[in-house]
């Protein structure tokens, strides 16, 4: 009996598409597409959350600088001893002039422990001052002075003690101009403190020794 030819079954073998197939092409394309989506769709969404979470805290900040929890009425109830002060240039200058211990008066005033500071833009004032304003330099230069660092530019202090009662309603603003005072007054919370007879005064401060207008 002789043998039976067997012929190559070329259905079984794998085949390979060419590169080149226009079907391979068309897949690609439509891979590209979908992801192209996706990605557009995950864009968007990222974008819609960050728009409503920058909205949120834009939102509770104005609340929250209109409508602090710690205040009552015109009245701050975060104020208390010992009391943080700021104190401006012409304050300084003044209190020297007057020939008045700030730190004594300070207590007179309020009646309780009081932490003077002084900003790195008061200190920049004085300093440019010169010779004129060399003993008040010396004065706020003393240890019992507590220093406030700010990282504005320039040494304009009244914009940054504004701002800084503005983030803050916890200190008591110490000046004599009248152009800061009027500024001071506009943010509900903050006592100022001034000089008045050759004395301290304070002013929109509650259970007050003296109500200067």
């Amino acid at each position: 009996m002789g043998k039976t030819r067997r012929t190559k079954k070329f259905a079984d073998k794998k085949r390979l598409l060419n590169p080149n197939d226009s079907r391979i092409k068309k897949n690609a394309e439509k891979l590209q597409e979908k992801e192209k989506k996706e990605k557009d769709l995950t864009k968007d969404k990222v974008n819609e959350g960050m728009e409503v979470k920058e909205l949120y805290n834009f939102i509770n900040k104005k609340f929250s600088e209109m409508n602090p929890i710690h205040l009552y009425f015109s009245y701050n109830t975060a104020l208390g001893p010992p009391y943080q002060i700021l104190l401006d240039t012409n304050f300084i200058n003044l209190s020297i002039q007057n020939k008045m211990d700030i730190f004594k008066s300070m207590i007179d005033c309020l009646l309780a422990k009081c932490i003077p500071i002084v900003t790195d833009c008061v200190v920049g004032e004085l300093e440019k001052f010169g010779l004129k304003y060399r003993l008040a330099l010396r004065i706020v230069k003393d240890p019992r002075f507590k220093r406030f660092y700010c990282d504005h530019r320039g040494t304009y202090a009244d914009d940054c003690l504004v701002n800084i009662v503005n983030q803050h309603k916890c200190y008591i603003i110490a000046t004599c101009d009248k152009q800061l005072k009027s500024r001071i007054r506009k943010i509900p919370g903050v006592p100022i403190l001034t000089i008045a007879s050759h004395k301290y005064a304070i002013e929109r401060m509650p259970d007050a020794m003296s109500n200067v207008k």
